[in-house]
């Protein structure tokens, strides 16, 4: 045995070797297959975040060629028409549409006119001026000192009536809300011109960083970093601070469109570490194959012995793991029903709280749809009469309102209906005031008999959220519905609901004269309420429900005391960009 022992030792050392270079090969190997994927993965990712901020600006692109085309502008340019009035047109269409600025210029490069009261240079010289004058559409990419800010330029030729370019339209956007589209759970991207400086970019540390060497006032020097390649990828070490990956997978894509070459880094950190443990599972496996080499080489004399207990423990550990796995496939499948149970029950509880508001509604809705069925009743025998008696036009006048009752009692039912429907749908954009009315027409009756005042402005043009239209109108209703409850004992009735837009968020608010909250902290538990016991007006799960659906937009939902009297209910919701402009 002591003779052999260099041997044992030697035959040892070489097999650990052998691992040693496998498992560095498995890490090689498995470390190219997940860049592989990641980088497939990071090319959608930019494409989509390309996608992104040229849809943007298109719209922009589309509102120069459009003012292009206006009369206005066509008559200012040959002097029929004063500045004043151009500059007018030119504010309110920037305020529509979202525009940093519009301007009028004349072949000069001189500003005729502009939306904003800021003072113009001329445009002589810049590239998408230059290129609207030789007929065609310029884009340029600048940091306006005027507003501060970084903007995109798009210059639309406007031309005369016999052919030649008389002037051109220049519209400027504004970068940091098209950039507000980039932001979000994704890797860092950001989009740089020919100089190398980036412009646009969702890491707000990377504008105005350059990799050609910064000027000493606006421009910075890029983050530091050490390139190499890999099986045609391109690696960065960067050293660029927590917001930024250390180590990365550097991107490119081209963008002629607005003249920008997007870039992404992907963190490779994963990639790393599901080759580690590829690596780690080899040398494992090894090790386990190499030690029962071992034991077969120091017991070959018992190697009957031992296969029979090598088979017998493999044995046992098959079965042992098809027990194991076959317990597993039943938890997954008791899990998987579990949760569609749930699911069905989550959407079984927002319809029963939907049939729930009816019923409590009804007696309201049968006075709703009784009472114009008396009138129609009433103003068809009079038109009878009046035909009888030979009065067409009083009789007209019955019939026409009797089609306008009939419009309104189509109106609430056609409400009932949709309030009263599964709704399955996916999140769409909504329009939160539409909401808000549907949900007092519902409850019109019930507020009217509680002899509550109801203030509601509704603002003058639609404000879209994300959500889904049938279960915020049950969130709404549900918020009245309480609020109404809540002031049965006060003799000051008043509800309030106001309609808010902060930057991306709406807030709608929803806020009564009652007797306050006696726990904030609780009101949205289920089951909690505080109506009286047998009470049936409810379960206490309606402020549950309207959480949960809240939460499934996106949103938030809070209740509080007002300071004044009474209790205030909010809902914050995602604003739709872009969809009042449209």
């Amino acid at each position: 045995m002591k003779r052999n022992a260099p041997g044992l030792i030697a035959g040892f050392a070489g097999y650990i070797l052998a691992v040693a270079l496998l498992a560095g090969g498995v890490w090689w190997y498995g470390y190219g297959a997940a860049l592989g994927q990641l980088e497939s993965r990071g090319r959608s990712d930019l494409a989509l975040a390309a996608d992104q901020l040229t849809s943007e600006l298109q719209r922009y692109r589309e509102l120069a060629v459009l003012m292009a085309d206006h009369p206005a502008v066509a008559e200012l340019l040959t002097g029929d028409l004063e500045s004043g009035e151009a500059a007018k047109l030119l504010l309110e269409v920037a305020d529509k549409t979202g525009a940093l600025d519009i301007a009028v210029a004349d072949p000069s490069g001189r500003d005729l006119v502009r939306a904003q009261a800021v003072v113009g240079g001329s445009h002589r010289g810049q590239a998408d001026f230059e290129r609207a004058m030789d007929g065609a559409l310029g884009v340029e990419h600048l940091y306006s000192e005027a507003f501060r800010r970084r903007a995109f330029t798009f210059a639309a030729p406007v031309f005369a009536p016999d052919g030649p370019v008389m002037g051109a339209v220049i519209v400027m956007a504004d970068v940091e809300e098209v950039e507000a589209a980039l932001r979000g759970d994704r890797p860092a991207v950001f989009f740089t011109d020919e100089r190398g400086v980036v412009f646009v970019s969702n890491r707000s540390e990377l504008v105005f960083s350059t990799r050609t060497g910064a000027d000493g006032g606006q421009l910075a020097p890029f983050v530091s970093y050490h390139e190499t390649v890999r099986d045609g990828l391109t690696l960065w070490e960067v050293d660029g601070g927590r917001y930024l990956p250390s180590s990365a997978l550097h991107l490119e894509q081209n963008l002629p469109v607005i003249g920008l070459r997007g870039e992404a880094l992907l963190d490779v950190a994963p990639a790393r570490q599901l080759a580690l443990l590829q690596s780690a599972a080899t040398v494992a496996l090894c090790l386990a194959f190499g030690a029962l080499l071992f034991l077969f080489a120091e017991r070959r004399r018992s190697l009957a012995k031992v296969n029979l207990e090598l088979e017998a423990r493999v044995a046992r550990r098959t079965e042992e793991l098809e027990r194991a796995n076959l317990d597993l496939r039943h938890e997954v499948a008791e899990r998987t029903d579990a949760e569609a149970r749930l699911k069905k029950a989550q959407a079984d509880l927002v319809q029963a709280g939907k049939l729930s508001a009816l019923g409590q509604m009804s007696a309201g809705i049968s006075h709703e749809l009784n009472q114009p069925l008396m009138a129609i009743r009433s103003f068809a025998e009079n038109a009878e009469a009046f035909l009888d008696r030979g009065k067409p036009e009083v009789a007209a006048q019955n019939l026409s309102r009797i089609s306008e009752l009939a419009r309104r009692m189509g109106r609430i039912i056609k409400n009932l209906r949709a309030f009263a429907k599964q709704e399955n749908e996916p999140l769409s954009d909504v329009d939160l005031v539409a909401v808000v009315d549907a949900a007092i027409e519902m409850g019109t009756s019930k507020i009217s008999h509680a002899g509550v005042s109801l203030d509601w402005a509704a603002p003058p043009s639609a404000v879209m959220v994300r959500g889904g239209e049938v279960r915020l109108q049950l969130v709404v209703l549900n918020l009245i519905s309480n609020a109404v409850d809540a002031m049965e004992e006060t003799e000051d009735r008043r509800i309030e609901i106001t309609l808010e837009r902060k930057g991306p968020r709406v807030f709608l608010a929803v806020r009564d004269t009652g007797p306050g909250i006696a726990e904030p902290e609780r009101i949205f538990d289920p089951f909690y309420t505080t109506k009286e016991i047998g009470s049936a007006k409810g379960m206490g799960l309606g402020l549950s429900i309207s959480y949960g659906l809240v939460q499934s937009f996106g949103g938030q939902i809070r209740g509080r005391n007002h300071e004044e009297k009474g209790a205030i209910f909010t809902v914050e919701l995602a604003a739709v960009e872009g969809a009042q402009a449209a």
